[in-house]
C-alpha cells in the first residue's frame, strides 16, 4: 500500500515562507516521479511542481517559477517544497503525488496525499 503524508503548512504572512514535506511510503521512492498540486477555496486544483525519478529534472508553473523550489531527499523517501515571497494567491491546500512521469496533468499521477494547508495573509 502507497501512502503519501504532507506536512509543514501554516498560517504566513505575505512575503513569507514556508517548507511543505511529503512523506512516502509502500512503494520504491526513488523509481518515481513526484509533484505538488495546490486548490484554493471554490477553484480547480492546478499544477505547481514536479521533478523526475532521479532529480535530475524539475518543473515549475509559471506562477511560482523563481519563488518555489522542489527536491527530493531519497534517503529519506521525502518530498519537499521550499514556498518563498508568499502571496495571498498562494493560499491552498497543497497536495503531493507520486507517478512514472513528472507531468502538469493531475491524471499524470496515481497516488495523493491527504493535503496540507497555506494561508498567506496580508
Amino acid at each position: 500500500q502507497v501512502q503519501l503524508v504532507e506536512s509543514g503548512g501554516g498560517l504566513v504572512q505575505a512575503g513569507g515562507s514556508l517548507r511543505l514535506s511529503c512523506a512516502a511510503s509502500g512503494r520504491t521512492f526513488s523509481r518515481y516521479s513526484m509533484g505538488w498540486f495546490r486548490q484554493a477555496p471554490g477553484k480547480e486544483r492546478e499544477f505547481v511542481a514536479a521533478i523526475n525519478w532521479d532529480g535530475g529534472s524539475t518543473y515549475y508553473a509559471d506562477s511560482v517559477k523563481g519563488r518555489f523550489t522542489i527536491s527530493r531527499d531519497d534517503a529519506k523517501n521525502t518530498l519537499y517544497l521550499q514556498l518563498n515571497s508568499l502571496k495571498p494567491e498562494d493560499t491552498a491546500v497543497y497536495n503531493c503525488a507520486s507517478g512514472l512521469y513528472p507531468g502538469r496533468q493531475y491524471s499524470t499521477y496515481d497516488y495523493w496525499g491527504q493535503g496540507t494547508q497555506v494561508t498567506v495573509a496580508s
